[in-house]
């Protein structure tokens, strides 16, 4: 029952996200928190891990609750789940775009949804934020914690890099060694 769960949760999510695997990671936290699947910190640390494998994040996410749920065949069912529908949408899509992409009503769709998409990206980026930074919520000792500043000063380091136009490999491989080292130096 657990298999069929999996694969109809994030099928559901798999079919009504756009915008790409941050767009979905809200649906992700209201399931995955209803369900009572995984705590906000668990799911936290899969979000930091499926950004860090190689693969698409959303498959990488999909993937990682699907194994801590349901193990192997967990995995495969999350897996399933989150890619049909876009494997089904995007073969409709492509069989009928040619002849509708000027429609009004298709353009309207497609302008509609930029404004979503950055709007689920923002809530995905405050809510792990708030669980990654503030875990027992905003206060003046949580203020004081040196895990925000680093946390800041290495956003700010990467950010930079971007703009930058460093390639996004080297900006991740430098984010974890400066994490590790980081970790290490305070005992985390």
């Amino acid at each position: 029952m657990i298999y069929l769960e999996l694969f109809l949760t994030f099928f559901k999510i798999g079919l009504f996200t756009f915008g790409g695997g941050y767009a979905m990671l809200p649906l992700v936290q209201a399931e995955v928190a209803t369900l009572g699947w995984l705590d906000e910190a668990t799911l936290v640390n899969f979000v930091a891990i499926s950004e860090s494998t190689p693969g698409p994040f959303a498959i990488n996410l999909a993937t990682f609750v699907g194994t801590q749920v349901g193990g192997i065949l967990g995995a495969v069912c999350a897996t399933v789940g989150v890619i049909l529908p876009s494997f089904i949408v995007i073969l409709i899509v492509a069989k009928v775009y040619d002849k509708f992409r000027k429609s009004r009503a298709v353009m309207g769709v497609m302008e509609g949804l930029k404004p979503a998409t950055v709007g689920l990206i923002a809530a995905a980026v405050i809510s792990v934020g708030q669980t990654a930074l503030f875990p027992g919520g905003i206060s003046l000792e949580a203020l004081a914690s040196p895990a925000i500043y680093i946390s800041l000063a290495i956003f700010a380091l990467m950010t930079v890099l971007a703009f930058k136009k460093v390639h996004p490999i080297i900006i991740v491989v430098i984010s974890a060694v400066v994490g590790i080292g980081v970790g290490f130096a305070l005992g985390l």
